[in-house]
């Protein structure tokens, strides 16, 4: 039998043959982070790193972020807007530590949080190419302005019926409720409710599904809102799907998004009409019934000016009338000191029609005076 040894020496060896090969050495490694276990209050935060090949996982090793490393998780957060969470794939630095009790692990150093940025930002470029090259009769690009079928319907005069997409019991689902409801116009709606799960890697299909639902149905709606409420970037990764994209781009209703905050904007915004948040969509809707609304009043207000108008100028034409009658009267005639010459109670204008011994009338303003014809 070899010679016996005590586990601590055991371990001991190890420990030093690690630290022969990896003393003073950091590594930048790729890896799926899961068994996340954060700490705030003594700024550490222990989990594993897995790498896989499809579904078949290939490594595992446990890390940690100590107090002086933990700022690399909120540098994180804040440049990819994301929770630090199970199944983020990362960039990180790491150096090899063993511990004769705790065993094998890494400290994490430093994260590369450009590259979780980058690498979403690179395979959404890629869809929209495939996008333009595969969709030219529904998806165009004219001076960075993406024109589709749907972004290009018209919408109707006024707004009526809606087919909500959003997730049940949500931030964005209430938003865009309460802001149709309470409107300060009293306008009413009729809204139809397609709910679905819209974050999580299946969330593409469950609004495909919806989409195909709405189009099916044989209801009357005026558009579309697909609505959430804010997240990370990774999280609108659902929203860049090709197929979900494709489907946005030529379906037959027109679509509002609002599926996230301003800083963020996913290729189906890009479909779509994007109004950036659920509260936004339902301001448009509204905004765009007062503006209907606004021109209704302004027609009225143009046809009762018109008749108005019309009405006025009848009036002074009336008038004008009334006073050429007024100074063509007799009456008015002899006020300005002429005489009216009647022969049997009709007016004699030539005096050819006197003769000798005609019996007449001369009638002043304020006296008529009879005589008789006795010499012409």
């Amino acid at each position: 039998m070899n010679q016996k040894l005590k586990l601590s020496e055991l371990v001991a060896a190890i420990q030093e043959t690690i630290q022969y090969q990896f003393e003073g050495e950091s590594y930048w490694v790729s890896a799926q982070i899961t068994n996340v276990k954060k700490y705030e209050g003594n700024r550490r935060c222990y989990l594993t790193l897995e790498e896989y090949e499809g579904t078949q996982k290939t490594a595992e090793i446990k890390a940690v972020f100590w107090s002086n490393t933990y700022s690399e998780i909120e540098k994180f957060e804040h440049l990819t807007k994301q929770v630090f969470k199970n199944g983020i794939e990362i960039i990180c630095r790491v150096k090899v530590r063993f511990h004769p009790v705790y065993g094998l692990n890494c400290d994490v150093l430093e994260i590369d949080a450009a590259h979780t940025v980058g690498s979403v930002e690179l395979e959404k470029q890629k869809t929209i190419e495939r996008l333009l090259k595969e969709n030219p009769s529904t998806i165009q690009l004219f001076d960075g302005v993406f024109r589709t079928y749907n972004n290009r319907l018209p919408l109707p005069l006024v707004i009526k019926t809606i087919a909500l997409i959003t997730a049940p019991n949500s931030d964005g689902q209430r938003d865009f409720l309460q802001e149709l409801q309470q409107n300060k116009h009293g306008y009413t709606f009729v809204i139809q409710e397609f709910l679905c799960t819209i974050q999580g890697d299946t969330a593409h299909e469950l609004i495909l599904q919806q989409l195909k639902k709405i189009e099916t149905s044989g209801l009357a709606f005026d558009l579309v809102a697909i609505v959430r409420g804010g997240g990370s970037q990774t999280d609108f990764k659902p929203f860049d799907d090709y197929e979900l994209a494709r489907t946005v781009a030529a379906f037959p209703l027109p679509i509002f998004t609002g599926i996230g905050h301003d800083r963020n904007q996913s290729i189906i915004d890009l479909m779509a009409r994007e109004q950036k948040t659920p509260t936004k969509v339902a301001t448009l809707i509204i905004d765009h019934n007062f503006e209907f609304e606004n021109q209704i009043i302004q027609l009225k207000t143009n046809f009762f000016d018109a008749i108005k108008r019309q009405l006025q100028t009848a009036s002074d034409q009336l008038n004008y009338a009334q006073r050429i009658v007024k100074l063509a009267s007799p009456q008015t005639i002899l006020q300005r000191g002429f005489a009216m010459v009647k022969k049997k109670n009709r007016i004699i204008t030539n005096p050819d029609e006197l003769m000798v011994d005609d019996e007449i009338e001369t009638i002043f303003s304020k006296q008529t005076i009879t005589s008789t014809v006795i010499k012409k």
